[in-house]
């Protein structure tokens, strides 16, 4: 079954949603406009937006608050992606060509700012000043976490703890605010928005542990990138981090890094392969289903509606999730 299956009725609001998204980003200057809207044409799952319905749907629903909110957090992780793609020198997002390839860093790092700023005035709208809060703290943590990957880059001795917060940061913060503000929109109870919240986190901490196994056995027709991309760009993820723990494979890494100015794919290629073999993938798996289990959890606490199950659903979709 496919994902977009999964939340098949909240197509028209989700459909509405795009409609917005686009209309948002549409900028007089030719170049931010078209920089912009290539980005959002080659696509993704608007999961983000998703979350925001479905936690709503606990709550006052009302479209025109929860589109407020799905929107600008689509364009935050818009915004976030065509900053990575400067950041990690990729020439493809998506199978397509990135901003920064087809224009230049320059041009990628201002429609990244562009979005942001257009993210935050489309939630103006919103008269809540703890949304603005938490949406303003969500952002800062993201940047703290793209920080935290430059500074760990090639770094051989960071740890599982360093990994986990910087996933948090990277990835599931924004899931989890995701669940959280789209719960703040509806008006829903104090504790329903917390579970909701830990919902969000604990998914989007298996999304990325899912994400990072893919870099290594997923092909490149899947991916829409390279194989091995974050290890060609001294990512050091999970598979990588147990890994690590063996100190012949830690004594290789460390070679490939110090020997190439420039990685190749063929350089990280005797890694990739050991990586495959050694049973790391099948941990990673493991600690992802830990945070499933813990995202099951969360849903007890929530009334037994249509959105919880479909809130299950994508879970475990994501458990599964190959591509």
């Amino acid at each position: 079954m496919k994902l977009a299956m999964i939340y098949s009725f909240l197509k028209q609001d989700l459909y509405k949603i795009e409609e917005a998204v686009n209309e948002t980003i549409q900028s007089e200057n030719p170049v931010l406009r078209e920089a912009s809207s290539q980005l959002l044409k080659a696509g993704g799952k608007r999961i983000r937006p998703v979350f925001v319905l479905l936690a709503g749907k606990f709550g006052d629903y009302n479209l025109e608050r929860m589109k407020a909110v799905a929107v600008s957090l689509e364009l935050i992780h818009t915004a976030s992606l065509v900053h990575d793609d400067v950041i990690d020198e990729a020439e493809l997002r998506r199978g397509e060509p990135t901003i920064k390839s087809k224009w230049d860093n320059r041009i990628a790092m201002y429609t990244g700012d562009y979005i942001f700023a257009r993210s935050l005035e489309n939630l103006s709208t919103l008269d809540n000043p703890r949304a603005h809060q938490i949406l303003a703290k969500t952002m800062v943590e993201l940047c703290l976490g793209e920080i935290e990957q430059i500074q760990d880059k090639y770094n051989v001795e960071q740890n599982f703890r360093n990994y986990l917060r910087r996933i948090k940061r990277k990835t599931a913060i924004l899931i989890a605010a995701s669940c959280r503000l789209g719960a703040i929109a509806a008006n829903v109870s104090k504790e329903e928005e917390l579970a909701l919240y830990r919902y969000g986190y604990y998914v989007g901490m298996s999304y990325q542990i899912i994400d990072d196994v893919l870099d290594f056995t997923a092909s490149e027709k899947e991916l829409g990138k390279p194989a091995g991309s974050d290890l060609l760009q001294g990512n050091i993820t999970l598979p990588v981090l147990f890994s690590l723990e063996d100190s012949k494979f830690k004594e290789q890494t460390q070679h490939v890094f110090n020997s190439n100015t420039e990685l190749t794919s063929a350089a990280i290629e005797p890694l990739i392969k050991e990586i495959q073999s050694n049973g790391s993938i099948q941990r990673s798996l493991a600690v992802s289903d830990q945070y499933l289990n813990k995202a099951y959890e969360s849903l007890e606490k929530l009334p037994n509606i249509r959105a919880k199950q479909t809130l299950k659903g994508i879970a475990k979709y994501i458990g599964k999730r190959r591509a």
